[in-house]
């Protein structure tokens, strides 16, 4: 397996959006290769904590190795990012300065074949961030009912040919068990219709998304872990969100909009009786995404939005 490298996306941006305190307590919610954890450590002194979180045990290894010298504390931690609350709990008991979720699949995850997310190489069909887990990539296209492949298709690659890849993929599967990335991929570009298949992205790109989407339960976690990261962060902790794809960016615009309301009650009333308080300041009113020189170094960042936002 190659080594566990990862270029952060949007690192200055980042940072400064955190609003790092020395002494403070960080938690690096998709600790990945470690990028992103490494600066807020290098920010940070020897009374502060930086907590990584992350499910791919590659990660964990990577990150301990590039962390061992740094001078604040450090944590890391192999689960899903869905049991955020539970692990700050067990760790401190405290309350935190500020989060940073950078989300999605990670470039080493893409670039080891074996891991089986890309629709670039032939590699067995696993798209798992947590290997321990047993329902895999292979096991969703091969047991799921049509229907269900169509349901995510289109909720979670917002993909247009929906039905017509999930019908391809069950006449294939009833003579032949899909087993490889390769043959996913080449059975999604029969079911595209030609035209549509001559410009844009590559063809299987938004059905490899949903289908690890789906494979990880990402959206459900990520709506989890965002309100109780919330939760978690001290008045003026700050909560920093970096996502690549419209589904994930309009469930963390949402949450964070949730959070920032104050009264509730009908205009018709002319004082609040609800007492509600926002608990949370948008600091970002637009997503932040990034510039021509970090996307020519980093094709991967040009889908990202930063949105941020700190605790009242």
């Amino acid at each position: 397996m190659s080594v566990f490298l990862h270029q952060p996306v949007l690192l200055r941006e980042s940072l400064a959006y955190l609003n790092i305190k020395p002494s403070g307590i960080y938690v690096d919610a998709t600790l990945g290769g470690a990028g992103h954890a490494l600066q807020i450590a290098a920010s940070l002194d020897e009374s502060g904590l930086i907590i990584g979180i992350d499910q791919d045990q590659a990660a964990i290894d990577a990150a301990r190795e590039k962390l061992r010298n740094v001078k604040p504390r450090v944590e890391l931690i192999r689960r899903n990012f869905a049991n955020i609350k539970e692990i700050i709990s067990d760790l401190t008991g405290l309350y935190i300065d500020g989060v940073l979720f950078d989300l999605g699949v990670s470039s080493p995850q893409l670039d080891f074949e074996e891991r089986g997310f890309s629709y670039k190489q032939d590699a067995p069909l696993d798209m798992r961030m947590d290997q321990t887990q047993p329902f895999s990539a292979a096991h969703l296209v091969n047991s799921a009912p049509v229907e269900e492949l169509a349901r995510i298709l289109r909720e979670y690659g917002e993909e247009r040919y929906h039905a017509r890849i999930a019908g391809f993929i069950e006449k294939y599967r009833r003579d032949k068990e899909i087993k490889t990335t390769g043959e996913l991929a080449e059975i999604i570009k029969r079911a595209i219709p030609a035209a549509s298949r001559r410009t844009g992205p590559h063809p299987a790109r938004r059905s490899f998304q949903a289908i690890r989407i789906a494979v990880n339960h990402e959206l459900e976690c990520l709506g989890n872990a965002l309100d109780q990261a919330i939760s978690l962060l001290k008045p003026g902790g700050r909560a920093v969100v970096i996502a690549y794809h419209s589904l994930e960016d309009r469930m963390v615009k949402t949450t964070m909009s949730e959070w920032a309301k104050g009264c509730q009650c009908p205009r018709t009333i002319p004082v609040c009786i609800c007492n509600r308080k926002p608990q949370l300041r948008i600091i970002t009113s637009k997503p932040v995404v990034p510039g021509i020189e970090e996307i020519a170094g980093n094709p991967r960042s040009r889908s990202a939005k930063l949105r941020a936002a700190e605790k009242i």
